[in-house]
């Protein structure tokens, strides 16, 4: 179901509250008649606490018969005022349906319909693609990747490259395409925490930390400039943490973005890797090595 027919459905409630409200305004008279039956259906039921027995019955069908009689006055009252109900009902229902109807997105705060389906986010980075070369933003200082937080997480990430010059052409663009969108759009500042990764490195990385990676030397999409991992960067700290509310809808829309661009994202692995992404070539990376 869209966008637009869920808050019509949210918003039929609130209708119908707002109908009886101002039914009870207009009709005074049946303003008193609803809550003299209301009170003494309240005394029906006080009755049914109190008394057992014999008279529970009867009491229960007196005030079966006050709320006959009641709906037979309201269908009267409705009736003889059906104008005026039909004119607040027209009041009450166009101006919202209007709105839903004739704007193509309904945005509210806190939510964002590009997270459904990603069109927005593809046509903005095939623009960007399209467009004149991006530049690779300045580098960082590198006191911020080895800072105890991080190396929790990211050991070594001291001897990492953040060389952006050694990333493929393609995989370059379509990255610093991805940068650009979590910036302008969502305002999450991205840091490049490894490119280039050389297959000694791999290797190591392999053999003492698992939760980096699991692939060997030439088994990963660095070695060949088509991989790279990313965080945010916030107040002048590199933020990786999951556990961090704001990285992690800053990873999903991470995701959003770098799928559109083409790239594969490693939130959708088994052994997920939220800041990763890779770009598939034929004729290179591991696969092309194999053969």
């Amino acid at each position: 179901m869209g966008l637009q027919h869920e808050m019509a459905f949210a918003l039929i409630p609130l209708f119908v509250a707002a109908l009886a409200l101002a039914w009870l305004c207009c009709f005074p008279d049946a303003r008193e008649r609803l809550g003299a039956r209301l009170g003494r259906i309240g005394q029906g039921f006080a009755s049914l606490l109190h008394r057992l027995g014999r008279r529970t019955h009867r009491t229960w069908r007196n005030s079966s018969d006050s709320v006959r009689q009641g709906s037979t006055s309201l269908g009267r009252d409705i009736r003889r005022h059906r104008a005026a109900l039909v004119a607040i009902v027209v009041l009450l229902l166009v101006p919202p349906l209007l709105v839903i109807g004739l704007r193509r997105h309904v945005m509210l705060d806190g939510f964002d319909v590009t997270l459904r389906d990603g069109g927005s986010n593809a046509e903005l980075v095939a623009s960007l693609l399209r467009g004149e070369q991006l530049v690779p933003p300045p580098p960082l200082p590198p006191e911020i990747f080895t800072t105890r937080e991080v190396e929790m997480i990211r050991p070594d990430l001291g001897g990492a490259s953040r060389a952006w010059d050694r990333l493929d052409d393609d995989f370059r663009q379509r990255l610093l395409a991805v940068f650009k969108v979590m910036k302008e759009r969502y305002g999450y500042d991205m840091a490049l925490l490894e490119g280039y990764r050389s297959p000694e490195r791999q290797a190591m990385l392999s053999t003492q930390a698992k939760t980096v990676t699991n692939a060997g030397a030439y088994q990963s999409y660095h070695q060949y400039g088509l991989a790279a991992d990313s965080a945010f960067y916030r107040d002048g700290k590199v933020v990786i943490s999951e556990k961090d509310p704001w990285a992690m809808r800053g990873y999903r829309l991470y995701g959003e973005v770098a799928q559109a661009a083409g790239l594969v994202w490693g939130g959708r692995w088994k052994l997920m890797d939220f800041g990763h992404v890779e770009l598939h070539k034929a004729g290179a990376g591991p696969s092309a090595r194999r053969h």
